[in-house]
């Protein structure tokens, strides 16, 4: 019974449960930026190759069409949709750094003040002396 209260424990944590809630929130970002990178950057992108950004490929050896389009034996190398999906990498990961960075500047705590009166030195000092005396 020991081990079942203690992954609960370990489960039920603050940052546990916070990673999972930003793991799910990231996720579904990250769906909302390839919409936007297939939907709306890649067709601008497109338009100055004169094609679908993600359609943009170096065709290494050629395949062989058959009688319903379909071609097979093609060798390409398909950097248009690589391209895509680090432009997908570069809008998440600068969006991210901005909610770190905004999160960063509100835990920022102000300096807490120096307490007033005699240093921890001068009290140290005047403990020797009187001991001193003594």
């Amino acid at each position: 019974m020991g081990m079942i209260k203690e992954f609960k424990d370990f489960a039920m944590k603050g940052n546990l449960v916070d990673i999972a809630v930003g793991f799910v929130m990231g996720a579904a970002f990250k769906e909302v930026v390839t919409a936007f990178t297939g939907g709306i950057i890649s067709p601008i992108i497109g338009m100055l190759f004169n094609t679908d950004f993600k359609d943009l490929k170096y065709i290494m050896k050629e395949g062989v069409a058959d009688v319903a389009g379909k071609v097979s034996g093609e060798v390409a190398i398909l950097y248009g949709e690589f391209l895509t999906n680090v432009i997908d990498f570069i809008i998440v990961a600068f969006v991210m750094f901005m909610v770190v960075k905004a999160v960063n500047k509100m835990k920022k705590e102000e300096a807490p003040e120096k307490p007033s009166g005699p240093s921890q030195e001068d009290l140290l000092a005047e403990i020797r002396d009187l001991l001193a005396k003594k």
